[in-house]
């Protein structure tokens, strides 16, 4: 493979051959569905406001995680 292999397809191969990408792909993933159960409602405590930024806070932090390990692929891709 090349540096013109698409991102996404990079994303698919990270998450199915390396279980710590499929780990973080896993916790994003739950973290998102928390985001969707509390932007349902239509008012929100303090505490659940505090949860939504940490949630989203926490969600942030794995996508770049992930971002990062494709770039490291991608890096081991061009330098083969």
């Amino acid at each position: 493979m090349n540096s013109a292999v698409p991102e996404t397809e990079l994303r698919e191969q990270l998450f199915r051959d390396n279980a710590e990408y499929r780990r973080l792909a896993e916790e994003h993933h739950s973290y998102d569905i928390q985001l969707e159960s509390l932007n349902s409602k239509h008012f929100l405590s303090e505490e659940e406001q505090l949860q939504e930024k940490t949630l989203k806070k926490k969600k942030l932090l794995l996508k770049d995680q992930m971002y990062l390990m494709v770039q490291k692929i991608r890096k081991e891709m061009e330098a083969s």
